[in-house]
């Protein structure tokens, strides 16, 4: 095992890993936490593809082999079916060209052989977080008159700021990414509690209070309950389409 270098002095990024390789995961994990960043993992690619989907990363780790969905198709979706632009480092035990320029062609970034030192997987996150962030204009989420900045974590409604705790505050980015689809319950407690959701009184509880925020001062709701399948976030005079 590697020895880690001191706390990196640059702000901590939100990374997502996709690896199935257990030891290879935890390493990763533990490695960039101990850089002071932000990591969820996924074992498989449709977990992975969820969280990508749901959440606001920095920066993607992709395994190219993995159960349920490749890490080929899965970066070829974000890209072409999602709009996620990401940035993507992709890790592989594959060292062809030919590999490559599929990985490359697919929507990744930059291609990093297995084995690999784990220093030089945190200079290259880095470094495809700095050309992000040099690019991309924020990505400001917004239904109607409420609106959500990313990266600021400010939420207003009609010019209103509101306040609200981490869990509600997260349920509304899943549910305005979304937008105008209904996220049914499994898709939304994943995306709070990963594999181990909570009992339904607490799903409940986060919900009352962000629908009491985002609602109640306000003439016309925006949160929307489909009793039995899910929530959605949209216009009162919207008919959202299935999830």
């Amino acid at each position: 095992m590697q020895s880690m270098p001191a706390l990196t002095a640059q702000p901590p990024l939100k990374i997502l890993v996709i690896e199935d390789n257990p030891d290879l995961a935890a390493n990763l994990v533990d490695y960039l936490e101990a850089q002071g960043h932000l990591v969820d993992a996924a074992g498989d690619g449709l977990t992975g593809l969820h969280l990508a989907c749901t959440q606001v990363f920095d920066v993607i780790l992709l395994d190219l082999i993995l159960p349920g969905i490749d890490g080929i198709t899965l970066c070829r979706r974000l890209r072409e079916e999602s709009g996620n632009l990401t940035p993507i480092l992709m890790l592989t035990a594959r060292d062809t060209l030919d590999d490559k320029v599929a990985g490359l062609e697919a929507g990744a970034d930059d291609y990093l052989i297995k084995p690999f030192a784990l220093r030089e997987v945190v200079a290259r996150v880095q470094a495809l977080a700095r050309r992000s962030h040099a690019t991309m204009a924020p990505q400001i989420l917004q239904v109607a008159d409420l609106v959500f900045d990313p990266t600021t974590l400010r939420i207003t409604r009609a010019g209103r700021s509101i306040e609200l705790p981490p869990i509600p505050l997260r349920m509304l980015e899943t549910l305005l990414r979304a937008s105008p689809r209904v996220v049914v319950r499994e898709a939304l407690e994943r995306s709070i509690w990963g594999d181990a959701p909570p009992d339904s009184d607490a799903l409940r509880t986060h919900l009352h209070t962000l629908r009491t925020a985002i609602d109640k001062p306000f003439d016309q709701p925006l949160l929307h309950t489909l009793r039995g399948i899910g929530w959605r976030i949209s216009p009162p005079d919207i008919d959202a389409p299935p999830p």
